[in-house]
């Protein structure tokens, strides 16, 4: 709530965002602690509580949060059931890594890496070399993959290591740059509907003694952004896909483990002044910008030379009691985005970071009129977008 105009505002200090459990519980450990438990060289448990299988599988439904799945019992009876397994039994979930977006979390899923390494830091963020935007979902403009991001993915090392590694997924991802780097190793199996992925993802998980199988569907994340969360449309893709989830788990051969996670949740944003903030219609918040990154709730802001503090005292006077905004050099040394910042990595992050604490958003009309018209948002670091189930279903 806005602070009257005689009182002096209360801004969110920057070190009282809930920071992501990197090296601990956040989506980037997962599967290193499951390819540790398969005897690949190099990694180690970072969850100790995973108990470890010959044969495991990950099943990403963008954007099923685990709020979303604590709300809906009816809807997904199934995948309610299995909230007390999250976690290897703890009930707890995992957090997914800043910005809450589907780039950054699946190649922290697929590298093992926080955002800070492997550098895919936002839906958009500046490319040093170019000074251009680069949207690391669409890949536009084209930029070189491996040089964006270098490091080999674990289903490439567990490959390697002689682990049965497969993705099953929608055919058209199969040669995107953003699979090539995040999510790459062994074969792919395109399946354009969602039991057949389920089918052949039980399949290739039996073919090894040791395998590692990733299967994903996007419709919950597309219905949620379009209808918002609280639609009729996204509940009935909820109930979709606890069916195939269950599918799965019904066809699971022995000695494995199916876990069950997202990238991000989501929350629905009103239609209205107060709740959506138009950077396009507002001068201030222009003043001194040269490009707006990032997206509505986790944006990476880029200062004209020489006015990066000026930018950084205008956004926290307008923004910062519903945002926690932060300069570049602040959010890296809060934890933001991992542990250690890559050199690279370093000038594709803001001069000034802002990630929403309040059900608000900062659209661009003009220059991104299809993400500003979305009812569903994600990217910060709330509860409701952050944290992420790890469900469980073992043989």
């Amino acid at each position: 709530m806005a602070q009257p105009a005689w009182e002096d505002p209360v801004l969110l200090p920057v070190d009282t965002a809930p920071v992501p459990e990197y090296g601990s519980g956040s989506l980037a450990d997962l599967l290193p602690t499951l390819v540790a438990g398969q005897g690949v060289p190099g990694f180690t448990a970072a969850m100790p509580e995973l108990t470890p299988a010959d044969r495991n599988c990950v099943f990403l439904i963008d954007g099923l949060g685990w709020e979303q799945i604590k709300a809906h019992p009816d809807e997904a009876p199934f995948l309610h059931s299995l909230l007390p397994t999250s976690r290897g039994g703890t009930g707890r979930p995992l957090t997914a890594g800043f910005p809450a977006t589907t780039a950054t979390s699946l190649a922290s899923v697929g590298t093992g890496l926080p955002p800070g390494e492997h550098g895919l830091s936002g839906y958009t963020t500046r490319n040093p070399e170019t000074g251009e935007l680069m949207n690391q979902l669409r890949w536009k403009p084209w930029t070189p993959p491996k040089v964006w991001q270098p490091y080999p993915t674990v289903f490439q090392l567990a490959d390697a290591a002689g682990v049965r590694t497969a993705q099953v997924s929608a055919p058209t991802f199969e040669q995107t740059p953003l699979t090539k780097v995040a999510l790459s190793g062994g074969s792919f199996l395109g399946r354009l509907a969602g039991e057949e992925r389920m089918d052949v993802a039980a399949e290739r998980l039996a073919a090894g003694d040791r395998s590692l199988v990733y299967t994903y569907y996007s419709e919950v994340d597309g219905k949620g952004h379009r209808f918002g969360v609280d639609s009729d449309a996204w509940r009935g893709q909820l109930m979709y896909v606890d069916g195939l989830a269950r599918r799965l788990a019904e066809q699971l051969p022995p000695r494995s483990a199916l876990y069950i996670t997202a990238d991000h949740g989501m929350i629905d944003i009103p239609f209205d002044e107060q709740s959506r903030i138009d950077f396009d219609e507002d001068w201030e918040l222009r003043a001194g910008v040269a490009l707006l990154g990032g997206e509505g709730r986790a944006r990476h802001v880029y200062a004209v030379p020489g006015a990066e503090a000026d930018v950084l005292t205008v956004w926290r006077e307008v923004l910062g009691e519903q945002f926690w905004v932060a300069s570049r050099d602040e959010a890296i040394e809060a934890g933001w985005f991992g542990p250690r910042i890559d050199e690279r990595v370093r000038g594709r992050i803001g001069d000034v970071v802002a990630a929403a604490h309040d059900d608000v958003v900062i659209t661009a009309s003009v220059n991104e009129p299809h993400e500003s018209a979305m009812v569903g948002m994600h990217g910060s670091m709330t509860p409701v977008e952050q944290l992420v189930p790890l469900l469980e279903v073992r043989t």
